[in-house]
């Protein structure tokens, strides 16, 4: 009597259900985490001041406090509004030129502690020379 052996007909085959899945979950979390240039539609509106104004450099570092109290070193958002997290954004952009002249724009809706956090992030880096943008008066 011939016992036959079954397994020699099995066809070996890739399961691509499982590679899918993996495949669907990747394209999710690479949508959820990118971060989407939203710089063109911050609208600053900024404190209104009398004076001249100042020349710009090119190597000026510019920090922009939206209303809401987020901050924008250069072009990199910090990701968080607490001290730490600003002066690291602020080290990621610089590196360690700290003669670099500040331009800190601030919205005028923006939270005075906003303000004030900024201040105290460039002050414990040791930057000494930080200016504030204001807008002109209106002529009247």
């Amino acid at each position: 009597m011939r016992i036959r052996d079954h397994r020699s007909d099995d066809e070996p085959e890739i399961n691509l259900i499982p590679l899918i899945d993996v495949i669907l979950v990747l394209i999710i979390f690479f949508v959820i985490t990118t971060t989407f240039e939203t710089r063109s539609v911050l609208r600053l509106q900024l404190p209104q001041a009398t004076g001249e104004p100042v020349p710009s450099e090119a190597r000026m570092l510019n920090l922009l406090v939206n209303a809401e109290g987020r901050y924008f070193v250069g072009d990199r958002e910090a990701l968080r509004t607490d001290v730490d997290s600003l002066k690291r954004t602020i080290v990621d952009v610089t590196g360690n030129d700290r003669e670099r002249p500040v331009l800190l724009r601030a919205d005028a809706r923006t939270p005075h502690q906003a303000v004030v956090t900024a201040y105290d992030a460039l002050g414990q880096l040791g930057f000494k020379q930080i200016m504030i943008a204001t807008a002109p008066e209106p002529k009247r």
